[in-house]
């Protein structure tokens, strides 16, 4: 199994915390305006170069609202020369119009990643903290599919939009995207605790999402469920057990649609084929988890990222602590650390929100067949 020691999979850099929205669940209690230590243009491009030399297959760039970056439109051109392939995370205000998106999509934008947080405005538009908002990411659809640039729409599920989940699935397959990530609550920022769905609802929603998963025209990651792995694996035995299907990944009939962003291989986790650069250069093991492995105006990404104590540390999942450290399944899944960290202090802690107990008896690998057919699909 890929312990991503040498290079993460996925690199996000928050190019700004400057957005004029007020998202209640928003992880980087986004300012209006942009700070004055963010890194320059310069230190960007450098920071791309960085990503390039290491050859990480899939970089965001995020925010705050990167619109809000008058150099933005300058480096994802920078970063397409350099044949790093980019997705963009917008904010649905006004300066996501029709010409941005087109003049993105120029520079050489890989994917537009936007936010739908509801299947309606109301849900959606109290979730963002401004009326209008629903309205204007839909807009924002189709000025995309205008110019042929793939969309992905990212989902951050909680208290408020739980009992929505059913339409808002059915809405997404009308929306021709190309994947739907779908977060799951890690209440830090301005994330609330009480907004946090239980352990018991988060099965409810890995039967759903299995399920849309196997006959679905776009594809469908989860993001700080790490446990959905488990649930996959317990599923697919249980259809081999019942000889219902031949292979345990789930079966897609209808084909999909690709951009050339790849998804990524089993066992992602924070800080393990994972990192997050903020606006300030911090490195972080993810958005979600605000502990430092560096800085990257004093080392380079990729010694940060091979060499940082934090990140070594969570890479190893012989320290994960409680039920983690003797779950047969923490090599593939392990939890979500940032969940833990913002739930107990302790990024190592066991995942706050998984039904699930160990069977320590067994030994502390499923079988090999087992892992082999979750393959380069697997959720992150």
């Amino acid at each position: 199994m890929n312990h991503f020691s040498d290079r993460p999979f996925i690199a996000i850099w928050e190019v700004t915390q400057a957005c004029d929205l007020v998202c209640v669940h928003c992880r980087a209690s986004a300012q209006t305006w942009r700070h004055p230590l963010e890194l320059s243009t310069a230190e960007g491009q450098r920071l791309i170069d960085e990503v390039a030399e290491m050859q990480i297959p899939v970089f965001v760039l995020t925010g705050g609202d990167p619109l809000r970056r008058p150099d933005i439109f300058d480096l994802v051109e920078y970063a397409a020369a350099r044949h790093v392939r980019i997705s963009l995370t917008p904010s649905a205000t006004p300066l996501l119009t029709r010409e941005a998106i087109g003049q993105l999509k120029v520079r050489g934008l890989a994917r537009l990643a936007v936010s739908l947080d509801g299947s309606h405005a109301a849900i959606h538009d109290e979730f963002r903290g401004v009326a209008g908002s629903y309205a204007r990411t839909l807009e924002a659809i189709g000025w995309a599919h205008e110019v042929g640039l793939p969309v992905q729409i990212n989902t951050t599920i909680t208290r408020r939009n739980f009992h929505d989940f059913d339409a808002l699935a059915e809405r997404m397959s009308a929306l021709d995207i190309v994947l739907w990530s779908i977060f799951f609550l890690v209440p830090t920022g301005r994330g609330r605790l009480s907004d946090l769905i239980t352990a018991e609802e988060f099965e409810q929603l890995f039967e759903k999402i299995y399920r849309l998963a196997s006959n679905s025209p776009f594809d469908i990651k989860t993001t700080e469920a790490q446990h959905y792995r488990r649930y996959v694996l317990q599923q697919t035995a249980l259809a081999r057990r019942r000889r219902e299907v031949r292979s345990a990944a789930p079966l897609t009939t209808l084909p999909r649609r690709e951009d050339g962003i790849g998804r990524a291989p089993r066992g992602l986790n924070d800080a393990k084929g994972f990192v997050f650069i903020s606006h300030t250069g911090e490195v972080f093991p993810s958005g979600f988890l605000p502990l430092s492995g560096g800085n990257i105006r004093r080392q380079t990404l990729a010694e940060i990222y091979r060499t940082s104590p934090l990140f070594i540390s969570l890479r190893d999942a012989s320290q994960l602590k409680g039920k983690c450290g003797e779950c047969e399944f923490r090599e593939v899944c392990g939890g979500s650390r940032a969940r833990a960290f913002a739930l107990t202090g302790d990024p190592l802690a066991e995942e706050p929100c998984c039904v699930y107990q160990p069977k320590t008896q067994h030994p502390t690998n499923p079988s090999r067949s087992v892992y082999a057919d979750v393959g380069a699909g697997a959720e992150i």
